[in-house]
C-alpha cells in the first residue's frame, strides 16, 4: 500500500512539472506574439503616416475642381483691387471650384505673411496673389510652394519666379508711355508750346519700382512728344481721400501748376476732385492711371479736368491667374506659363475719343454714358 501511495505522489509531481513548463511556454509565446503584434502595428502606423504625408503633398495636383480650395489675396481696397478680386472669384466659379477664399492685406507685409501661412495651415491648395513686394513677399511664397501650395501672381513683374504656376501683370513703363503719348498730344493741342508746370501724385513709398516706372513712362513720352515741362511738386498719395488732400495742398503751394499726373486710380480720382474743388477745371489738366466706372465717367464728363488714363486689365489678371492656378491643381499641363509673368496690354481712354471710352465701358459691363 505504501508503494502505491508513493507511486501516485510521484506521478502527481511529474504532471505538475509538465503543467508548469507548459504555462511558462504559453506565457513566453504570448509575450512574443504580443511583441510581434506591437512591432507590426507600429510599422503599419509609420507606413500609414508616411503615406498620409505623401498623399498630402500630392493632393495639390490632379484633383477635381469641386474638391479644390483656392484663395486670392490683394493688398488694397480700391476699384482696381476689387476688380482683380472679382476676376479671381469668377474664374473659380466658372471652373467649378466651390471654395474660393479672398482677403486684403491692407498694405501690411506682416499680414501678408500671416495670411499665406494661415491658408497653408488650412490646407488651401492654391493661392493667387498680388504681392506687396518683390523681395519681402517672395520668401513666404516660396516656402508655401515648397510645402505643396501652388502659387500664381498678379500685378507684379517678378524676375525670380521659377516656383510660380503663372503670372499676369502690366508693364508700368510701357502703359504710361502710351498714356503719356496721348497726354503730349492733348497738351500741345490745348497749351501749344507753353512750358508745363507739372505736379506728380504717385506711390513710391508703397511700391517704389511700380510707381517710378509709371512716372518715368509718362515723363519720357512728354519729352518725346515735344512737351517742355518743369516738375514743381511730387508727392505720394495712392488712396482717394489722401490724394484729394495732397493734390489740394499742391495746388495751394504751387498755383502755377497746370498739369497733374497721377499714376494709380485713387491718386487719379483724388486729384480730379482737388482740381474741381479749387474751381480750376478749365486751367489744370489731369492725366491718370487705371480704368474704372468712376474714372471713365470722369473722362466722358465735359466739365471734368481728367483728359486721359491708361486702363490696365485687373479683372483679366485675376481671371487668368486663377484659371492657370486651377488648371495646374487639376493636373493639367502648365509648362507654357510656369515661372513666367505675362504682360496684359493697357488701353488708353481719352476724352478725344469718347466712343472708344464707351465701348470700353460696355466691354467691362458698365452702362454706356451718352
Amino acid at each position: 500500500m505504501k508503494k502505491v501511495v508513493a507511486l501516485l505522489l510521484a506521478l502527481c509531481m511529474v504532471f505538475a512539472m509538465v503543467a508548469c513548463s507548459s504555462s511558462k511556454k504559453d506565457t513566453a509565446e504570448t509575450t512574443t506574439a504580443a511583441a510581434e503584434t506591437t512591432t507590426a502595428a507600429a510599422a503599419e502606423t509609420t507606413t500609414a503616416a508616411a503615406g498620409d504625408t505623401t498623399a498630402a503633398a500630392a493632393s495639390t495636383t490632379g484633383k477635381a475642381a469641386a474638391d479644390i480650395t483656392v484663395a486670392g489675396i490683394v493688398f488694397q481696397d480700391d476699384q482696381f483691387m476689387n476688380m482683380l478680386t472679382k476676376g479671381y472669384q469668377d474664374a473659380a466659379k466658372d471652373a467649378g471650384v466651390k471654395k474660393c477664399l479672398t482677403d486684403n492685406t491692407n498694405n501690411d507685409q506682416a499680414k501678408e505673411t500671416e495670411l499665406i501661412n494661415t491658408y497653408l495651415a488650412q490646407g488651401v491648395n492654391g493661392l493667387a496673389i498680388a504681392p506687396l513686394n518683390g523681395d519681402a513677399s517672395v520668401a513666404a511664397l516660396k516656402a508655401a510652394d515648397a510645402k505643396g501650395m501652388k502659387i500664381a501672381l498678379t500685378n507684379i513683374d517678378l524676375k525670380d519666379a521659377d516656383f510660380i504656376v503663372a503670372g499676369f501683370t502690366s508693364n508700368d513703363y510701357n502703359n504710361c508711355y502710351l498714356a503719356g503719348t496721348e497726354a503730349a498730344k492733348i497738351i500741345k493741342k490745348k497749351m501749344g508750346d507753353t512750358e508745363v508746370k507739372l505736379g506728380i501724385v504717385q506711390f513710391k513709398s508703397l511700391l517704389p519700382d511700380n510707381s517710378q516706372n509709371r512716372v518715368k513712362g509718362y515723363e519720357t513720352a512728354l519729352t518725346d512728344g515735344g512737351v517742355k515741362f518743369t516738375e514743381v511738386a511730387n508727392q505720394d498719395a495712392w488712396l482717394q481721400d489722401t490724394a484729394l488732400e495732397t493734390a489740394s495742398a499742391m495746388l495751394t503751394a504751387h498755383p502755377e501748376i497746370n498739369v497733374i499726373i497721377a499714376v494709380n486710380d485713387g491718386g487719379t480720382i483724388g486729384s480730379v476732385m482737388a482740381v474741381q474743388n479749387a474751381g480750376l477745371s478749365d486751367k489744370v489738366l489731369v492725366f491718370g492711371h487705371d480704368g474704372s466706372d468712376q474714372i471713365s465717367s470722369m473722362i466722358l464728363d465735359d466739365k471734368s479736368p481728367l483728359q486721359c488714363v491708361v486702363a490696365q486689365d485687373p479683372y483679366g489678371q485675376g481671371y487668368k491667374s486663377m484659371t492657370a492656378l486651377i488648371n495646374a491643381l487639376e493636373g493639367k499641363d502648365y509648362s507654357a506659363t510656369k515661372g513666367k509673368c505675362t504682360y496684359l496690354d493697357g488701353i488708353v481712354l481719352s476724352n478725344q475719343d469718347k466712343g472708344a471710352v464707351n465701348k470700353w465701358r460696355v466691354d467691362q459691363g458698365f452702362a454706356e454714358i451718352k
